[in-house]
């Protein structure tokens, strides 16, 4: 860990623990022919309805470019689909397919799996109040 100023600034220790979770969770998400982005994707759209481009963007922390490129390329998988909303027709709405659901189902168990291995040694207290204070954290913006 960092020394002085940086050890102990917010952002970098953010950064550090973002970094100690999902390391390991990138082999399985290479492993099953995916992209980080395209995981963040289908995680967010799996548990929502069709969303905006925009709003996604924002949801899986991608810049708007970067997420229609990545959501062209899962349309062209059949992981996606577009469709106009119906509320204004000038936006795009971005949809999880059947078979987005099934790439997906897989991962979402192991990050379960996952994410209990590596918390195991907060215990379930502190695990509870570090997601509830992560929580307020992204509320603040």
């Amino acid at each position: 860990m960092a020394a002085g100023f940086v050890g102990g600034y917010l952002g970098y220790l953010l950064g550090q623990a973002n970094y100690a979770l999902y390391k390991d969770f990138d082999a399985f998400v290479r492993a099953a022919g995916l992209q980080s982005i395209e995981w963040r994707i289908l995680a967010t759209l799996n548990d929502s309805g069709p969303m905006p481009i925009i709003v996604l963007a924002h949801e899986v922390l991608a810049k708007q470019p970067t997420l229609t490129k990545a959501v062209q390329r899962m349309v062209g998988n059949d992981w996606l689909i577009l469709c106009a909303d119906a509320a204004d027709q000038r936006r795009t709405l971005v949809s999880i397919t059947g078979l987005g659901r099934n790439v997906i189902a897989p991962l979402l168990e192991e990050a379960q799996t996952h994410e209990t291995r590596v918390l195991q040694s907060l215990g379930d207290a502190d695990t509870k109040a570090l997601k509830a204070l992560l929580f307020k954290l992204t509320q603040l913006s």
